[in-house]
């Protein structure tokens, strides 16, 4: 997995880290405060039904306080005056105060009056409790009858619930002693019970005592709503109604779509900080890393130490960058001084290699050519011809004669000896020539094999060959290249021998120049790709404007030994080397001029190596661009 990967992965997992988080939170820390406000606000709401309740039934009690210490209800239960009934206890008069009931009580708990109706319809009720003669025995309101205390509360009746509240009668001033007590009593139906949730603004249920009984209010979280039970007890203190209170759980729904939306958002902008981050990581870090890294291993790929990343950021990474341009340079000029001295070590090595085989080949070849010189040093030549001529001349007596004949027969006779020992002396030496030959062409073969392909810039090539150029011929001429060396890029090539080419080639131009009649001339180089992808190969053309090349000397000047300068300065090696060093490499060169006075041209064709533009270079330009 590689960096861009792994901080993604990175990234990804602390998101989501955090949205983990973030959903925990909303699940058991913000839910769960909606919930509990909507519980405070069900209890609220529960506490408001019963302050409604009891504000009822203290206006009941309000009432009944004020017909108790009136002075007509006072004298009725000392002279039970009819008509204080027939002026008070009407329907109409009831209705006024509100009441489904009234009772008129004496201090032994006898009813003295009592009055039910319905204040809907106005009709009598068929209440139990306005059917008594006198209270029961075990009513818990006769030590307050007896005390002359009010008293308020619930009353469990054959009609259902009573609100009933109690005064002393008195006379009408607040003193006693108390005659007894009025008691006002309201059904808690229905309809109050609507009236009660009105007034407290929540809907209210009135449900029958629970069979188990409610100790205290209960809460119960429903899916829609959240309902409150609250139990009521009678004066009697037992359970006679349960009001329910019913709150809709609109704030853990709105609370749902707000954790909801918030999760959105959060969401989006998880992924949105997610995508804004990853882009400006690889933008500002990952890529060019990346590059850095692909440049790196272009460069121990390919071995092309002729590109750089060239970055002018200031971070980190454009500092890595130019110290690996700075190790690169370093290594390049290493490997470079390193070639050019196994180069020349390897030149050094072949000729003693050729002089020791060559050595070897000639020792007995000189050796048989100094037994031939001295075996024809030794031939009566001289002493022949000498005693032929006196033949010739017929001036010796016989007996002379006879000797020189003699003489003449013996001596052809060494003569011939001689002339066939240097035959076999010449074959065996002709024979050590074709060794000689041979190794000749064995070496010829070994040093082509031996060049060294490099990764190299013709600018640098031609800078590098003007550095070997010696100081007159380099002040002799303005060299000049156009923007196709440029163009060319990165070739492989062998360096060190188109750097003595070109180098054998300027020189040659200086003193064309010079030859001229000139003191100063130009040389110009450009170069070109040609041929197919799968043989491309590389065309330079330098060209100078000195004294030119005769045509019929066109076809001459890489011949060995062939020159047109002088002796004595001049063996006709140069460009014959460079034709041969060509060649070596599968190339070929030629020349061009229009002539004596009008310069020349030489071309120089070479294969080029595999991967001629490297992957270091692509590399280097990419983080050019994202700097």
């Amino acid at each position: 997995m590689n960096i861009r990967s792994k901080v993604a992965a990175l990234l990804a997992a602390i998101f989501a880290i955090l949205g983990i988080a973030a959903f925990l939170v909303a699940e058991y820390v913000i839910m769960p405060s909606f919930a509990e406000l909507e519980r405070a606000d069900a209890r609220t709401a529960m506490r408001r039904i019963n302050y409604a309740l009891e504000e009822s039934i203290g206006r009941l009690a309000v009432a009944a306080l004020d017909w108790g210490n009136w002075s007509d209800t006072y004298r009725f239960v000392i002279d039970r005056d009819p008509e204080y009934v027939a002026a008070n206890l009407t329907r109409v008069g009831l209705h006024n105060i509100g009441v489904n009931v009234f009772l008129i009580v004496d201090l032994n708990g006898k009813v003295l009056q009592a009055s039910a109706f319905d204040l809907e319809s106005d009709r009598p009720l068929g209440l139990d409790l306005a059917s008594r003669k006198t209270l029961p025995a075990d009513f818990p309101w006769r030590a307050q009858l007896a005390a002359a205390r009010p008293a308020q509360g619930l009353l469990r009746t054959n009609l259902g619930p009573l609100m009933v509240a109690a005064a002393p009668i008195l006379d009408g001033n607040g003193h006693g002693p108390s005659h007894g007590m009025v008691l006002f009593g309201r059904l808690l139906s229905a309809d109050v019970v609507s009236n009660l949730g009105k007034q407290a603004q929540v809907p209210v249920t009135l449900l029958p005592p629970s069979g188990n009984r409610i100790h205290g209010e209960q809460l119960v979280e429903g899916s829609t709503d959240t309902r409150v039970y609250r139990p009521f007890d009678d004066i009697y203190g037992q359970p006679i109604v349960t009001l329910r209170v019913d709150v809709p759980r609109e704030v853990t729904q709105r609370g749902y779509a707000a954790a909801l939306y918030a999760a959105a958002y959060l969401a989006g902008a998880a992924l949105l900080v997610l995508g804004l981050l990853i882009l400006a990581l690889d933008r500002l870090i990952l890529s060019p890393l990346a590059i850095v890294t692909r440049h790196a291993v272009a460069v121990g790929k390919d071995q092309d130490l002729t590109t750089r990343l060239e970055v002018n950021s200031t971070d980190e990474i454009g500092v890595l960058a130019r110290e690996f341009d700075r190790m690169v340079t370093r290594v390049a000029e290493s490997r470079t001084q390193l070639v050019d001295q196994s180069y020349q070590a390897g030149l050094a090595e072949l000729a003693k290699g050729v002089l020791h085989n060559l050595g070897n080949a000639m020792t007995p070849i000189g050796v048989r050519l100094a037994n031939v010189i001295e075996r024809l040093r030794r031939a009566p030549v001289e002493d022949v011809r000498e005693a032929v001529d006196e033949l010739k001349a017929g001036d010796p007596d016989t007996v002379r004669r006879a000797d020189l004949e003699e003489f003449v027969r013996l001596a052809c006779t060494e003569l011939a000896q001689a002339v066939k020992g240097s035959r076999e002396d010449l074959a065996v030496m002709q024979r050590q020539m074709g060794v000689v030959q041979t190794a000749l062409a064995e070496q010829q073969r070994t040093a082509r094999n031996e060049h060294v392909i490099e990764p190299v810039r013709l600018t640098d090539l031609l800078a590098q060959s003007l550095e070997i150029v010696p100081d007159a011929c380099r002040q002799r001429l303005a060299t000049e290249s156009d923007d196709s060396l440029r163009q060319v890029g990165v070739v492989r090539v062998a360096r060190t021998v188109l750097r003595l080419v070109l180098q054998n080639l300027i020189i040659n131009a200086a003193d064309a120049v010079r030859d001229a009649g000139r003191q100063s001339g130009r040389f110009s180089v450009s170069a070109e790709l040609v041929g197919d992808t799968a043989q491309r190969r590389l065309r330079i053309h330098c060209r100078d404007d000195g004294v030119g090349i005769p045509a019929e000397n066109l076809t001459r000047i890489f011949e060995s030994g062939f020159s047109t300068k002088s002796r004595e300065t001049n063996q006709g090696i140069g460009l014959h080397w460079c034709a041969n060093a060509v060649n070596a490499l599968g190339g070929r060169i030629w020349a061009e001029s229009e002539g004596d006075g009008h310069g020349a041209s030489f071309h120089v064709e070479v294969p080029l190596g595999v991967g001629a533009t490297s992957a270091a270079a692509t590399a280097a330009s990419s983080l050019a661009g994202a700097a």
